[in-house]
């Protein structure tokens, strides 16, 4: 069984939260507003850039008003 590197596992979060934003028909400004994160944050998630805290997770997860297990729910779209 192969492993998932890291760094697949974060394009696919930022594919799912730029999924969510998109959906929302908002700015990654206005979600960071929403999610109490910074605006280069967001865009840096989206990009597979950086792997969000679980804190962060929680806040975007808020804002989408979706629960955790949701978000982290990157199979389905």
């Amino acid at each position: 069984m192969g492993r998932i590197k890291n760094n697949n596992l974060s394009k696919k979060f930022g594919l799912k939260v730029k999924i969510e934003r998109v959906k929302l028909g908002i700015s990654q400004e206005k979600l960071a507003e929403i999610a109490g994160l910074n605006r280069n944050s967001i865009g840096s998630i989206e990009r597979g850039e950086t792997s969000p805290t679980l804190d962060t997770i929680d806040s975007l997860a808020k804002a989408f008003g979706l629960s955790l297990q949701e978000i982290m729910d990157l199979d389905s779209r």
